[in-house]
């Protein structure tokens, strides 16, 4: 038996700068600038992705997945859903006056 996920999600997903924010630094007891200097970027651009001004790309999510020993789909993952719920949430109007279709 299984059961359909037909509701629709609430809340925005948590951004990837959150996870880094909260999560990340301080169990590996990293400052901004010791993350960008291990990552290889600059601190304004590690900066920004924190402050969720800047989404995880396919080579920050490589480079992200290398440091901490998870997957670059943990992090693309993550940023998907944020642009998803973001997209949806600024054309809702939009998608719902699609009429679906129907297989003939």
């Amino acid at each position: 038996m299984s059961i359909s996920n037909t509701g629709k999600r609430k809340v925005r997903p948590t951004h990837p700068g959150e996870f880094l924010r909260e999560d990340f630094l301080p169990d590996y007891g990293l400052t901004v600038s010791s993350l960008a200097k291990s990552l290889g970027v600059s601190r304004q651009t590690m900066n920004e992705l924190l402050l969720e001004r800047r989404a995880v790309s396919p080579a920050m999510a490589l480079r992200l997945s290398r440091l901490f020993g998870n997957t670059p789909e943990f992090w693309l993952n993550a940023q998907r859903a944020v642009d998803l719920w973001d997209a949806a949430q600024s054309i809702k109007e939009e998608i719902e006056s699609i009429t679906p279709l129907t297989a003939a």
